[in-house]
């Protein structure tokens, strides 16, 4: 291995020493072990060492092949000691202050798509129930009127047919007299179906806006 490439070997080594102590500094800020199960830190850190030596075995492999000196250590060690004395705290800063601003955008995009997409799609959503509800409850109510008119109106012209019957019945012949007797029986029946037919309407209704 000529000397530019030993020369070469150690920059890169030193570079890869410093940032091995930002991405150490970089994963213990995300993790907080002190929150994690023992065995979820065990797996986090087994695969974080097994990405710091395959990134450190490629630059090694792209700089001399692989080839692995006593210096190279060395190397890592000074690299990793500077990122410790002369970089680490501005590196902590200015970690911090990224994750302040993609927690600010990521608010601030939340409120966006709360504001222009999930509340005029909540709005629409109650407006067309409200709508909906109010037309079945109008709908039932003229239903309900209706029906009562046209009882009242058979009771109003069927009235004075039963006081016709009954002044007219000591007249008739029977089997006459029994046959009305059959059609207003059967009227009746007829009228009980149309208040029986009103009163499910009014609890079908109850129980769908009710629950």
């Amino acid at each position: 291995m000529s000397l530019t490439t030993q020369f070469y070997t150690m920059l890169a080594m030193i570079a890869m020493g410093s940032f091995f102590g930002g991405t150490l500094d970089t994963y213990n800020r995300f993790l907080k072990r002190k929150k994690r199960k023992r065995w979820i830190v065990f797996i986090h850190d087994l695969f974080f060492w097994i990405f710091q030596g395959l990134v450190l075995f490629y630059v090694l492999f792209m700089i001399n092949f692989g080839e692995v000196r006593f210096y190279i250590f060395v190397a890592i060690l000074c690299g990793f000691a500077a990122y410790q004395a002369l970089m680490r705290e501005i590196y902590l800063k200015l970690l911090e202050s990224f994750i302040f601003i993609i927690k600010t955008m990521i608010h601030f995009l939340a409120n966006l798509v709360r504001t222009l997409i999930y509340q005029p799609i909540k709005g629409l959503i109650l407006l067309f129930i409200s709508l909906l509800t109010g037309s079945v409850k109008l709908l039932y109510t003229i239903v309900k009127t209706v029906m009562k008119m046209l009882i009242w109106v058979i009771k109003i012209i069927f009235k004075p047919l039963l006081w016709l019957f009954a002044a007219l019945s000591y007249l008739m012949p029977k089997g006459m007299k029994r046959w009305i007797e059959n059609v207003f029986v059967s009227f009746a029946g007829k009228l009980r179906w149309l208040k029986n037919i009103n009163v499910y309407i009014k609890e079908w209704i109850q129980r769908i806006f009710h629950k």
